[in-house]
């Protein structure tokens, strides 16, 4: 794990990123957040995050993000953007504040109905995998209807947006590709459904300039701040 004065230096260089991106696109900065992803790093990576004023932090695995979460009271937003297991759905439910990775029918009900037990109000992104890649979970967007309708009968499920991972691909077109479609969906659904879709949870280190071109509100980075993981 690197440590803090790194990981402030890395900082700077990731924001002088989004800074720069941003003004290439006119866009102001405000409207771009920033989501240190802290998977498979220690604690250490939470504190660090806290301390230089990021209020989120992105988890891959429940029973990770749970381990650290009742090791580290301060406050901070916990939020799931790896792909969830159905079975591990009560878990999630308990632990996290929002659930970024939602890809199935039957994830929505069974999120609903935990947080209904649980008297819990969760926010929620439905992700779609549109890079059509066979290695990336989401719903097709050819189902985005449906599932934003299933979404909005949850009574308690919040839909703040949508999230998708772009294909890894040394053609940077490919990603730039998946996250127009992602903000073309977004805006197909706004309109058809008069409810805004305020949160695009799109790109990550290697792709985050296509990402805020693209009109990401969202970026989860994690190498770029913390180094290599430690898996």
């Amino acid at each position: 794990m690197i440590d803090f004065t790194t990981f402030e230096k890395n900082l700077a260089t990731v924001q002088r990123r989004i800074i720069l991106s941003c003004q290439m696109c006119g866009r102001s900065v405000e409207s771009v957040k920033l989501l240190p992803v802290t998977k498979n790093h220690p604690l250490d990576a939470v504190d660090f995050s806290v301390r230089c004023g990021l209020d989120s932090v992105g988890e891959n695995r429940v029973q990770e993000a749970a381990d650290k979460r009742s090791s580290y009271p301060a406050p901070v937003f916990w939020e799931l953007i790896g792909h969830l297991q159905s079975n591990k759905a009560q878990h999630a439910v308990a632990t996290f504040d929002r659930i970024q990775s939602v890809d199935s029918l039957k994830l929505l009900r069974r999120l609903d109905r935990f947080s209904r037990e649980l008297g819990k109000q969760l926010p929620i992104l439905l992700q779609f995998n549109t890079g059509e890649d066979p290695n990336k979970y989401g719903f097709a967007a050819c189902d985005a209807d449906q599932a934003l309708e299933v979404a909005l009968s949850a009574d308690n499920l919040q839909v703040d947006g949508l999230m998708t991972i772009a294909p890894f691909d040394e053609d940077p077109e490919v990603a730039r590709a998946a996250f127009e479609k992602l903000r073309d969906l977004r805006d197909r659904l706004t309109e058809r459904f008069g409810l805004p879709l305020i949160e695009l949870s799109m790109g990550m280190t290697q792709d985050l300039e296509a990402a805020i071109a693209a009109g990401s509100t969202q970026i989860r980075v994690g190498t770029a701040l913390f180094g290599a993981r430690t898996y």
